[in-house]
């Protein structure tokens, strides 16, 4: 059974003209910025686009490997239920087609909710994620 964390090691490189941010589970992630602040918020978006693209594509999502020294990269909560959810489905074998007909809604609402580009309500996941026999577990950690 997954137990998923999305906060990813980010391997910063600092030049005279700016920083860039790798995030080498996550080899298509690759953003930066003026600046440090400025190029890890840019990895954010980028780290959401990333997984956006692999579920699009039914690709796996990787694990995240040990930080080490590095700083951390994780996605917005929502975009990281959705991707909970994917690789639930993916881990149970559960079509969006069955999974609609478990929660008792459309299929489109259930490709609604992996869809990183439409808005879903927190608790639409949670409930996706119960009805597969998955909770989501929040954790806030300072910055």
């Amino acid at each position: 059974m997954i137990q998923a964390s999305f906060a990813y090691p980010a391997d910063v490189t600092e030049a005279d003209d700016g920083v860039t941010i790798t995030l080498p589970d996550v080899p298509e992630a690759i953003t930066g910025g003026a600046s440090r602040a400025a190029a890890l918020d840019a990895a954010r978006d980028c780290l959401e686009t990333a997984l956006a693209g692999r579920i699009a594509d039914n690709e796996p999502i990787p694990a995240p490997s040990a930080p080490g020294n590095r700083p951390l990269v994780a996605p917005g909560a929502v975009i990281a239920a959705k991707v909970a959810l994917y690789m639930a489905m993916r881990e149970t074998g559960t079509s969006t087609a069955k999974l609609a007909e478990t929660m008792q809604l459309p299929d489109r609402d259930v490709r609604s909710m992996l869809d990183p580009a439409r808005p879903t309500e927190i608790g639409q996941l949670e409930a996706g994620l119960a009805a597969l026999g998955r909770r989501m577990v929040l954790t806030v950690e300072p910055v």
